[in-house]
């Protein structure tokens, strides 16, 4: 079943399927066994991660400018528990995870050659590109692609250096560079290289050979980011923009970030002036016209609504859940910390990809997609259980595997 998400994943809320099989399968497995979860680590765990994340929504509510719309995302967020249960359920022998990571590679792999179908012919399985970006798989109407290739690169990655080593890496590293980098997507290339950081400091563990292989790398990316300058007009075009941050004033910089500037300028006002518990998860579009500066391009006057979420997880969770939230969402982070330390070193080096890409969805400097959304939100806690459920594995059944 994890493995069905990730299929649906390019269709939208069509992977709410394997949400809704979740469920059910949870409460077969609760009415057979009541005291199941409870019983395991990785799913104890999970149900204390969850709590963290519905307790900010629930104290959201509060000062909701749109109750409704924050009372439903609440709600919604009821669904992530059986999620995060029946895929650690799933994943309790190592086989199991081992498998789904060679699963998540292959997948990944075949969206990378399909965006580079795209890159060079125009079309991918999902139809045409957007005019100034790569969409691939995801259609030209949706143009995530870019930033689920970075989040995913961690599984492809890894099970290439595992069986072909060092060589391996560097070709899929490359190749799942191209597509990114023509996604238009800034923050997938702020995310891919967090994962090449992460995967360089693994494979020297010493501070001057990995200053020196990153410096490789940057040179690489600068070479292959000249090329697709000159050949690609969709980069050229995001280039463009992006230099106009070296001119230096306000409004450049601002044109330079699509506009993230007024965003966040917007959404610490929302904070200040709702410093606790902000204006309701989800409800930044309705609250955001009362407090944009004159002018914002962001708000409709028709709709009455404003820009749909902050774009950096940090300001998301100040602006939409407050002081209150943020704090539920670092004792989150100190109870995963905790989870991983307790866990073997075999559990850790088995969890490692999934881990990885958890971290790139919640690495706070950087411009990020919405995580109290539908979508976004359900890649989050789909990634997070499989790294739960890595990291209980039971290490009997790992050194049984190992032969040793």
């Amino acid at each position: 079943m994890p493995f069905l998400l990730l299929l649906l994943v390019p269709f939208g809320r069509s992977a709410e399927l394997a949400t809704a099989v979740s469920i059910v399968a949870v409460g077969v497995l609760l009415w057979r066994s009541p005291g199941l979860f409870l019983s395991n680590g990785g799913s104890r765990t999970a149900l204390l991660l969850w709590g963290c994340f519905v307790t900010a929504g629930i104290l959201s509510l509060y000062a909701a400018v749109n109750l409704q719309r924050s009372g439903d995302t609440v709600l919604a967020m009821l669904r992530y528990l059986p999620l995060a249960w029946f895929t650690v359920y799933a994943l309790r022998q190592d086989g199991a995870v081992r498998k789904l990571f060679l699963g998540i590679a292959i997948v990944t792999a075949l969206w990378t050659l399909d965006a580079w179908m795209q890159a060079l012919t125009g079309y991918s399985i999902r139809g045409h590109a957007a005019a100034d970006r790569l969409t691939g798989i995801f259609g030209a109407g949706d143009p995530k692609i870019g930033q689920v290739l970075a989040v995913l690169a961690p599984f492809l990655l890894a099970e290439l250096r595992h069986r072909w080593g060092r060589i391996a890496l560097i070709v899929g590293a490359l190749l799942l560079f191209g597509p990114i980098l023509l996604s238009g997507s800034r923050a997938s290339w702020v995310t891919y290289g967090l994962v090449l950081l992460i995967l360089l400091w693994r494979e020297t563990r010493r501070p001057l050979q990995f200053a020196t292989w990153a410096g490789m790398v940057g040179l690489a990316a600068m070479l292959a980011m000249g090329l697709a300058w000159q050949q690609s007009p969709r980069f050229d075009t995001r280039m463009q923009r992006t230099l106009l941050v070296l001119q230096g004033n306000e409004q450049s910089l601002n044109t330079a970030l699509s506009g993230r500037l007024s965003i966040w300028a917007t959404s610490l006002r929302m904070f200040k002036a709702h410093p606790w518990t902000g204006v309701g998860v989800r409800g930044f579009r309705y609250a955001y016209p009362r407090y944009a500066a004159p002018g914002d391009p962001f708000v409709n006057r028709q709709t009455g609504e404003g820009a749909y979420y902050a774009h950096q997880i940090v300001l998301e969770i100040l602006s939409e859940s407050g002081v209150l939230g943020l704090l539920s969402w670092l004792l989150g982070v100190a109870v995963a910390w905790h989870g991983w330390r307790r866990a073997a070193f075999k559990r850790r080096e088995l969890a490692w990809p999934a881990g990885v890409a958890v971290l790139a969805v919640v690495f706070p400097f950087n411009t990020s997609l919405a995580v109290y959304s539908a979508w976004w939100g359900l890649i989050f806690w789909w990634l997070l259980a499989i790294w739960l459920g890595a990291l209980g594995t039971p290490v009997v059944a790992v050194e049984h595997t190992d032969g040793t």
